[in-house]
């Protein structure tokens, strides 16, 4: 496929994760192999996981969107590199209580696609940026 149609395919999978579309389109925009990268260890793997990693985060009541961002494509592998603001709902998060609250941080997404789909996908997020931003942590000194 050419690059202006898989970044399509990403802005579609975008507008999944921010909420913004129907789930049950991961089946058509998804590669049944699907390896999602950014799913945590005890998660399903493929596209049941990123469905229920979809369902959990709840973006109606959570919204999430990219305050700007950037996609860049060549060939088979699109990168969307941007800032995001999400609303946290309070909880645990890599081992922090991290309390409530609107929170912005740099985050890129890469992805390789087969065929027009969606095969793999990796996150890249400043986790750093929110604990402290939430105040779960703060810098020493």
């Amino acid at each position: 496929m050419d690059t202006n149609y898989n970044k399509a395919v990403v802005a579609r999978i975008d507008a999944l994760g921010n909420g913004d579309a129907d789930i049950a389109e991961l089946d058509e925009l998804c590669h049944p192999d699907l390896v999602n990268h950014a799913l945590a260890p005890h998660m399903p793997k493929g596209i049941e996981g990123t469905r229920l990693f979809l369902q959990r985060a709840r973006r109606e009541h959570h919204p999430v969107r990219w305050t700007w961002s950037t996609l860049v494509a060549e060939g088979d592998y699109v990168v969307q590199f941007g800032e995001r603001e999400q609303q946290w709902p309070g909880g645990s998060f890599r081992g922090f209580h991290v309390p409530a609250g609107v929170f912005r941080r740099d985050s890129a997404f890469a992805y390789r696609l087969v065929d027009g789909r969606l095969a793999e996908r990796w996150a890249i997020r400043d986790d750093l940026a929110m604990l402290l931003q939430l105040g779960a942590t703060q810098l020493p000194g």
